[in-house]
């Protein structure tokens, strides 16, 4: 970092130099932030990817510099007239705040059963913006910055400038495409850039009569070349299998810690990657060691050892890379037509005790099987507004514009496509008949209810 009075530039091997005003700075240098070094951007992507070690730290000083410069063009072209001051020095500070909030390991445990955890990183955003030194930043632009901030973090801004903090076309995607795409060394997420930047604009909006952010219709092809960018990404590094074999067996770590008293919801907020598989490593040590000596989890809560060793086992394990291996795997596409049950989304008790049975089955220790269907059904979802070449101006919504932008229009065939249902298991590799694992996806809940009360094998024939 070079320093001139009380601005810093920063050299980035994506945008080459960053320059940070004073109040920036603030917030960089206070301890809330500096966490973000410790969080790696894409999880467990490096222990596929070798290179994508870059952190949520590095790709905040990006998004601080795409609205940096969004704004400079939007100024230029007139586009701010309309706009408060206030917000715009409070909007490349959202961009430097966006990801404040996230956990160890990023995205991972926001796929948890909705309740396990305090909630999603933006909805606990406000707890790092309550810093001190955060607060005391933000609030020298404005006495309710920090109030300002999070509502243009959570999207609930009335602010015309919040498309480029949360949108369709938000500056947040645009850098963690391409510095995710540089990172793991692959082609799929380089956007066009200047494109896209240079056709932003300010409307009002025909529908609302407010003003909000909108794309120049010369920017449209730039735009869906980003929603197919993303696609690739999902389809190639975000969903690689491995990559999700890393992500199910960290996520059962910390299910199973958290059930099993070795861990408090709120101990995942604030913690590094680092600093969470220490603890959760620490405890179980002690737990599991514990058989005689009568070692206890949190609260004065007795850890059940056995539990404790296991997951102790899978910490060591997922460190050293020994990682689940897949026993069948189904894109989405070949489900038949049919969707698979909704008990399958998400980690829900249902889908646990199934997991359970599965690993019983097919002769594996408690916690050796695991279902995977990841989910992002809003994967080319669109709501932004777009100035055609004749000045008029219209909403483009998940459907797309024909004649215009028609690459959502195939997004269900595309979606179903990067998503796949996989089982791995891990203590010994199995492999599983692909129409088993079929008949048992399509089936409902109160199917597989039925089924987990009788005797018959899940994976068997049978099924109603």
């Amino acid at each position: 970092m070079t320093h001139s009075g009380d601005a810093i530039t920063v050299r980035d091997p994506l945008w080459n130099t960053i320059r940070l005003d004073a109040v920036a700075v603030r917030i960089v240098d206070s301890a809330a932030f500096q966490r973000l070094r410790y969080i790696r951007q894409l999880g467990l992507a490096h222990l596929v990817y070798p290179g994508a070690t870059h952190t949520r730290f590095d790709h905040a000083l990006g998004v601080y510099h795409l609205a940096q410069r969004a704004l400079a063009i939007l100024e230029e072209r007139g586009a701010l007239a309309g706009v408060d001051p206030v917000e715009r020095r409070l909007v490349p500070l959202a961009g430097l705040l966006h990801d404040i909030g996230h956990y160890p390991f990023s995205h991972a445990v926001e796929e948890l059963e909705e309740g396990r955890i305090p909630g999603d990183h933006e909805a606990i955003a406000g707890r790092f913006l309550a810093d001190p030194e955060v607060r005391a930043a933000l609030e020298s632009v404005a006495a309710d910055g920090p109030a300002r901030i999070e509502a243009l973090i959570r999207g609930q801004s009335d602010s015309p400038l919040q498309g480029l903090v949360s949108g369709s076309l938000d500056l947040d995607k645009i850098e963690y495409l391409m510095r995710d795409a540089h990172f793991c060394g692959v082609p799929f997420g380089m956007v066009d850039v200047d494109r896209l930047l240079y056709a932003l604009t300010v409307v009002e909006a025909p529908d609302t009569g407010r003003l909000e952010v909108a794309v120049l219709e010369k920017g449209v092809a730039a735009l869906e070349s980003l929603l197919f960018a993303k696609y690739q990404m999902f389809r190639n590094v975000y969903w690689h299998h491995a990559v999700r074999a890393a992500t199910v067996m960290y996520k059962r770590i910390v299910a199973t810690a958290l059930d099993a008293g070795l861990l408090a919801p709120d101990e995942l907020v604030g913690r590094t990657d680092e600093a969470l598989l220490f603890l959760l490593e620490s405890r179980a040590q002690a737990a599991a060691g514990g058989r005689a000596s009568g070692a206890s989890g949190i609260g004065g809560t007795a850890a059940d050892p056995v539990v404790a060793e296991r997951v102790l086992r899978w910490v060591r394990a997922l460190r050293n890379r020994s990682l689940p291996k897949r026993a069948a795997e189904v894109v989405a596409a070949e489900l038949d037509g049919r969707a698979a049950g909704e008990w399958l989304a998400g980690d829900t008790p249902l889908k646990a005790r199934v997991e359970d049975r599965l690993a019983q089955e097919l002769g594996l220790e408690p916690g050796g099987a695991f279902l995977d269907y990841p989910e992002k059904s809003r994967m080319f979802a669109l709501d932004l507004l777009v100035r055609l070449r004749s000045g008029k101006v219209i909403r483009v919504g998940p459907a797309g514009q024909v004649g215009l932008i028609g690459l959502p229009r195939i997004a269900e065939e595309l979606y179903q496509t990067a998503r796949v249902l996989r089982l791995f298991t891990y203590g010994g590799r199995r492999e599983v008949d692909r129409s088993a694992l079929i008949a048992l996806a399509q089936q409902d809940a109160a199917t597989v209810e039925r089924r987990l009360a009788s005797s018959t094998p899940l994976l068997g024939s049978g099924w109603r």
